[in-house]
């Protein structure tokens, strides 16, 4: 078992190898959708030109074209096209309204079972009253039809409707089983969060972001499956207790000038065979 330890970059070069271990699954992500290097230099261009501007700021908060280019490495003709030009990070409308009700489906006590887990509820006001689908939709909206909301959950495969015509929440976390459009917005968030955290830390942030994990490898398939079932019962538990408390914290903050902070917790699970000369590299 290891855990990781504060890193101490001495050298660039210790950084860029474990850039260049992240960049694996990200250039496969690319090229599997026709995204090829080209195309992948373009869009970092804009990336290091917005760091350098918003991240890196001048004594009178504000940076130059040609600071931004000597920062970036990017040409000052293209520093001047890039700075105009703005990075779109908003995420599709259903994952913005499906979010914030699933959160409501899973903190609600009137909306958990006794383990406290998403339970099925009817779909129509008339059947369950204040604990229906139609009532949880318009907690958090009453802008948009219930039924426009579960048709596209259906799609999704968010929810499912049983025999009884009772919603059921598929996952208790937004995640849909479709859509490319809301899977996209959750793997940039998700994973740019967690990098954020982590380079927090590696730039000796103060205080540190929770940033842990435990691996082993040698394991079978079956060891590897139990651990991943255990990995989802303890994950599932564990984001539902942090949604619960955000929520009652967030109520509480309502109105509050400071009430200006966001946060992110999140958990993740990877398997693969391990390589005979990755196991040598590791010991």
């Amino acid at each position: 078992m290891s855990t990781k330890p504060q890193a101490s970059l001495t050298d660039s070069s210790v950084l860029l190898r474990a850039v260049q271990r992240i960049l694996r699954p990200l250039a496969r992500l690319l090229m599997a959708h026709g995204v090829n290097y080209p195309g992948f230099s373009a869009l970092a261009k804009g990336v290091f030109v917005d760091v350098a501007v918003h991240d890196f700021p001048g004594d009178d908060g504000s940076l130059t074209d040609s600071r931004v280019s000597l920062l970036s490495g990017v040409h000052r003709r293209e520093v001047k096209r890039l700075r105009l030009e703005t990075m779109q990070s908003s995420p599709p409308p259903v994952v913005s309204l499906g979010g914030q009700i699933v959160a409501h489906w899973c903190a609600d006590p009137r909306f958990v079972d006794a383990q406290r887990l998403p339970k099925p509820i009817p779909r129509l006001a008339s059947r369950g009253g204040d604990v229906s689908f139609e009532k949880l939709v318009a907690s958090v909206s009453k802008d948009i039809r219930p039924r426009a909301v579960l048709d596209e959950w259906l799609r999704l495969g968010v929810a499912h409707l049983d025999d009884e015509d009772c919603v059921h929440l598929a996952e208790s976390a937004f995640v849909p089983a479709q859509g490319a459009e809301e899977k996209a917005f959750y793997f940039g968030k998700n994973l740019h969060d967690h990098m954020a955290a982590a380079t927090h830390n590696l730039l000796d942030g103060r205080p540190p972001f929770l940033e842990r994990s435990v691996y082993y490898d040698e394991l079978s398939p079956a060891s590897v499956e139990a651990l991943r079932e255990l990995s989802r019962q303890l994950a599932v538990a564990a984001m539902q207790e942090v949604n619960r408390r955000a929520m009652e914290l967030q109520q509480q903050d309502t109105g509050r000038d400071d009430a200006v902070a966001r946060m992110t917790f999140g958990v993740y699970f990877y398997d693969e065979p391990t390589r005979l000369q990755d196991r040598r590299q590791d010991r």
